[in-house]
């Protein structure tokens, strides 16, 4: 062997384990294990591949030497959403009121319509029943078959059923400014504040911009995601897929929409349409409807700003 030739060191046998990513942050991976939370890189062949692992991923990591991980496979997920980036979300959960500040139904009909897109579960929590008892939101949303709960942070009315109704699945909170997604969370589990806390002192940034995406399990054994994204909840890429599918997003829709005159029909004012029939006849809320107009509207011109930029 000539002097000065470099000889590979022998490859170190590394482990195979399975776990859930309940992190991201800074380019590492925090997998959950059956016997240790560990600190991951994700492979390169990820980044050649355009594919990101997500917080709520089932994945195969590879353990070395040093402790920590890296993310070598990725389970097929049941969904995804890019803003905020999580995989795998059972239900989500849309935080309204119907006290100040007051929640537009259309935002809760946009969000609603963006999960069932996702194959996700739609659960409505309204809060603040102390301060305004529901009386505006609750039959739009029994008639379109979405669960309802009404709670109140602030007394405790209620949480007991949210908590059974988010037991055993991964639930992502949203909801408009002010209507007290915190103060439910902290409600549920008190443990809540003071993890979102720590890891806000670390960031060395307000409690309430925490920029990155993490999954806590709560005492009773729901998980839930705290991410700071969901105010964004999507943009144009998913707006665009909506576009194609949007009447099978409002539920109530589908006994009707292969009854229509004409194939193609937008639901919107064509003659013969089945749903605006069954909207004239009471069988699905004229608020609904309203909504659906809207969104076929905003991402109509959408779809015409994207045909034009191309």
């Amino acid at each position: 062997m000539r002097a000065g030739t470099w000889i590979r060191p022998p490859q170190t046998r590394t482990a195979m384990t399975e776990g859930r990513i309940v992190k991201a942050l800074s380019g590492f991976y925090y997998v959950q294990t059956a016997e240790a939370l560990l600190q991951c890189r994700a492979r390169g062949k990820f980044r050649k591949d355009g594919l990101s692992p997500l917080v709520g991923d089932r994945v195969e990591v590879r353990t070395l030497e040093d402790g920590s991980g890296m993310v070598w496979e990725i389970t097929p997920r049941r969904n995804a959403f890019v803003r905020p980036a999580v995989a795998n979300i059972d239900q989500l959960v849309i935080i309204a009121s119907e006290a100040v500040p007051e929640t537009s139904p259309f935002l809760i009909d946009r969000m609603a319509a963006i999960a069932e897109l996702k194959q996700c579960g739609v659960l409505l929590v309204i809060n603040k029943c102390d301060l305004t008892p529901p009386t505006v939101l609750p039959p739009i949303y029994r008639a379109a078959g979405i669960p309802i709960c009404c709670v109140s942070a602030e007394t405790g009315t209620g949480m007991e059923e949210l908590s059974g109704l988010i037991s055993g699945k991964l639930s992502a909170f949203t909801g408009n400014s002010g209507v007290g997604k915190s103060s439910i969370l902290n409600r549920l589990d008190p443990r809540f504040a003071l993890s979102t806390g720590e890891i806000s002192e670390k960031l060395g940034r307000g409690r309430h911009t925490t920029r990155h995406v993490e999954l806590f399990t709560l005492q009773s054994g729901a998980e839930v995601v705290d991410t700071p994204g969901f105010s964004t909840f999507e943009e144009e890429e998913l707006n665009l897929q909506l576009k194609e599918a949007l009447p099978e997003t409002f539920r109530e829709f589908a006994p009707y929409l292969d009854a229509c005159r004409y194939v193609g029909c937008s639901h919107t004012r064509e003659k013969g349409c089945a749903v605006l029939a069954a909207v004239r006849a009471g069988a699905i809320h004229p608020s609904r409807h309203e909504s659906y107009l809207r969104l076929h509207r905003e991402l109509k011109d959408l779809r015409e700003w994207n045909r034009r930029r191309t």
